[in-house]
């Protein structure tokens, strides 16, 4: 492959709903232009872009993949993004290093969710993009009733490129609207022809639309188009190449990916609007890493974008954000799973490369000076507790998870410490469901999951007073502690408080600490309800021992007997952990969410508008929203987002913590 300045270099992303073809464009891109051989599947799991076996088996693609064709002097580097939703930090990796998109939609009138996201997400960065109505070919295809709902819905609103020659099982071309062409697919290649007299009077209006939109984008052609009332071709497409720049104007362009029908007029339109690569030729090596995979036998393949000069294979590079030091092995290009070797990735380019040392997503490699693009993780909203289905299979699991962390930022890891469970955070139940899926491939282990045990805390509400007996005497050395204590509610948050009330010897002073340390030990491991006991004074009030028979252990235990009589007659309560909460969601779905929230003993505390949406602000109980990730989703398709963070701990409403009560009292008698 012939080296790119980045004048020459397209990098795009890939956007849209889940099923809208994506995949399959570029698959179509990858064929026409001789990348690959033949045309893949996604329906047949032999797409060359979607070729992990999660991904034939749910026929979706779960992760980034990249390949890249060669297009009218130009590379154009294709970042195939999922649609689906649980594996939206696979679409934040591509945008981080893509300076344009192309968003994929069906052929008909209905905006799409996906759609929705996608563009949003572009509007944030005033991302360049073009929209691409796919599926051309198909029952009823409209592109431009398609385009039309866009434009009534989306800013800014896409002005047709395009429109197409015939529909459905005719649609066999396209017309160019800058240059007023028929673009033929055939058999033998595209046929450039006059355009059709049928769709004349149609082209003449739409071109207007387009020159409109063009003189939009460059000052000094809107005063030429307000002085003469048009532009010329070549001054068209350089108004139009400035308003996609500036994130201003979107071209609508046609096709159908699957019959290889306006693929190849989509490319130029990609190498003449979208903007070039960034990068500095005459800098200094530089490269940001995007996205990283994990494999048990290949080991860590490491994506990255030259950001100046050229990364060259068997170089030793600077890992500036780890400090540390990497030998760059033979580098390539990816296809794909397939690799293209190349001596070097020079500025603007998308290279890959194998079993680096410490390399992760968002390192630095090379000179450490200028800017450098951050790939943003989404924030998991999903948390399941993960257990190996076989006993022994704790450390396999753990190693796994680990692996499969470095190659998706998404997925979190963690121990709670507090419930003794190994947890797994994501976007979703299908992330975590993918995630089970590669552990058990990858890996070579199989676990099973639960939603996690929350951290509630016990206390009292009232007073009581309390003996603890531990007494062995059946001949020899025995064990002889009891202990009388009063225990009372403390302010919330000033924990255990102590106090030795023993007047006199009932108990020596050296065992007096033993009492203490059983009580402690026993509130550390649960009384009630299993989970820790906090804000409780406790008073040592009176006691026996035996000369020969008391031991420090005696009571220890004695304390531990006490605390717990205590504690079930001191009227028990259990705390709940509750969290805030803000919801983004389209003010359609207010009443909904709110109604929702409710439902989970949730309080609103109050709503926001936040252009054309609205933000939620509530308190609820961590125990509630284990599962609001998947009701929001049902609620919003999709649309709605959230975020939480621990608030303060409040008392749980007594039938619930009853519940809780008497099954933990009912497992420790069966247990003693």
């Amino acid at each position: 492959m012939p080296r790119y300045g980045p004048d020459r270099i397209r990098n795009v992303a890939i956007l849209g709903h889940s099923h809208e073809g994506k995949t399959t464009l570029a698959e179509a891109m990858l064929f026409i232009t001789g990348a690959i051989g033949r045309m893949g599947s996604t329906d047949a799991g032999t797409a060359a872009l979607d070729f992990e076996p999660e991904e034939q088996k749910r026929k979706i693609s779960i992760n980034l993949a990249i390949a890249s064709v060669e297009h009218d002097d130009h590379k154009v580097n294709l970042l195939d993004t999922p649609g689906f939703f649980d594996f939206a930090a696979q679409v934040t990796s591509a945008l981080t290093v893509a300076e344009g998109a192309i968003v994929v939609v069906g052929a008909t009138a209905q905006v799409s969710v996906g759609t929705e996201i996608a563009w949003e997400r572009l509007n944030r960065r005033s991302g360049p993009r073009l929209v691409v109505v796919n599926k051309m070919d198909k029952e009823h295809a409209d592109f431009l009733g398609a385009v039309e709902a866009l434009r009534a819905q989306l800013d800014p609103r896409p002005v047709a490129l395009q429109i197409p020659i015939g529909a459905e099982a005719d649609f066999r071309g396209v017309v160019d609207l800058m240059r007023m062409k028929a673009y033929l697919d055939g058999p033998d290649g595209i046929t450039e022809a006059p355009v059709p007299e049928s769709l004349l009077g149609l082209a003449e209006e739409r071109r207007e639309q387009l020159i409109e939109a063009a003189a939009e984008g460059d000052d000094s052609l809107l005063e030429k188009y307000l002085d003469e009332g048009t532009l010329s071709d070549e001054e068209v497409v350089r108004g139009l190449r400035a308003g996609v720049a500036a994130g201003r104007v979107c071209p609508a362009l046609c096709c159908s990916a699957l019959k290889l029908i306006g693929v190849r007029p989509l490319l130029r339109a990609v190498c003449e609007l979208l903007p070039p690569a960034q990068g500095d030729v005459s800098g200094p090596p530089r490269a940001v890493v995007f996205s990283t995979a994990a494999d048990p036998f290949v080991g860590r393949v490491t994506y990255f974008k030259a950001l100046s000069g050229c990364l060259r294979s068997d170089q030793h590079v600077a890992n500036v954000t780890r400090g540390s030091d990497e030998r760059l092995a033979q580098l390539f290009f990816p296809r794909g799973k397939e690799q293209v070797k190349t001596p070097e990735v020079c500025a603007g380019d998308i290279g890959a490369v194998a079993k680096l040392q410490t390399t992760l997503t968002n390192d630095l490699l090379g000179a450490p000076d200028g800017d450098v693009p951050q790939v943003e993780i989404p924030q998991p909203v999903y948390t399941l507790a993960i257990f190996p289905r076989a006993r022994g299979d704790e450390e396999k699991i753990s190693t796994g998870l680990a692996r499969l962390a470095e190659e998706d930022p998404a997925l979190q890891v963690r121990r709670n410490e507090e419930t003794h469970e190994l947890l797994i955070a994501g976007l979703g139940d299908v992330h975590l469901d993918v995630v089970l899926e590669k552990l058990k491939r990858k890996y070579g282990v199989e676990a099973t999951t639960r939603l996690p045990r929350v951290a509630y805390r016990e206390t009292i509400s009232g007073t009581a007073r309390a003996e603890g007996r531990h007494v062995k005497q059946t001949g020899g050395h025995g064990q002889y502690g009891i202990c009388v204590i009063e225990v009372a509610p403390s302010p919330r948050g000033e924990g255990f408080q102590w106090e030795d009330r023993i007047f006199g010897g009932a108990i020596p002073q050296n065992f007096r600490p033993s009492v203490q340390k059983g009580i402690q030990d026993a509130m550390a491991r649960g009384v009630v309800a299993g989970y820790p006991m906090v804000d409780v004074k406790v008073a040592l009030v009176d006691g026996k021992y035996h000369t020969v028979d008391s031991s420090d252990m005696a009571f220890q235990i004695a304390g531990s007997l006490a605390i717990r009589k205590a504690a079930l007659e001191a009227s028990p309560v259990l705390l709940e952990p509750i969290l805030d909460v803000e919801v983004r969601i389209p003010e359609r779905h207010l009443g909904d969410v709110m109604s929702d929230l409710n439902g989970k003993r949730g309080k609103i505390l109050g709503t926001e508008p936040d252009d054309g949406w609205q933000v939620v602000r509530a308190q609820a109980p961590e125990a509630e929203m284990q599962r609001f990730a998947l009701d929001l989703r049902s609620i919003t398709q999709g649309r709605g987002s959230f975020r939480t963070r621990f608030s303060h701990y409040e008392e749980l409403p007594a039938h619930l913590a009853r519940q809780l009560i008497e099954t933990y009292q009912k497992e420790s008698a069966g247990k003693e």
